[in-house]
């Protein structure tokens, strides 16, 4: 038996490394007064992937996104829920960011 955490979705399960942070700090497009308003910003790969970038903590998400970054949290059992909203190929924890490839904005080359 494995490990990880299955996450399952309408494709296919997913699995999770089981010491996965429980609460994730996500990127969001612009800083609302109300979560749901927030909109995750998703970065493609060079490969053309879709890729969503968390962070463990939000001193990291700051570190490596820069202090201005809008951010939401999310605990890592609603992972599948942001999915839903809409699907991504991958998921990347606590990536730096150059400045110069800071702007959130929803489809963003990585």
């Amino acid at each position: 038996m494995s490990d990880d955490v299955t996450a399952t979705g309408p494709a296919e399960p997913r699995r999770l490394p089981r010491d996965y942070p429980p609460f994730l700090y996500i990127p969001c497009v612009s800083h609302v007064t109300d979560g749901t308003y927030a909109e995750a910003v998703y970065r493609q790969t060079k490969d053309g992937r879709t890729a969503l970038l968390v962070y463990s903590s939000l001193d990291r998400l700051q570190a490596c996104q820069g202090e201005d970054q809008p951010w939401f949290g999310l605990p890592l059992q609603s992972l599948q829920m942001l999915y839903d909203v809409r699907p991504f190929d991958i998921v990347y924890t606590d990536v730096y960011v150059p400045e110069e490839r800071r702007a959130p904005q929803a489809g963003v080359r990585a």
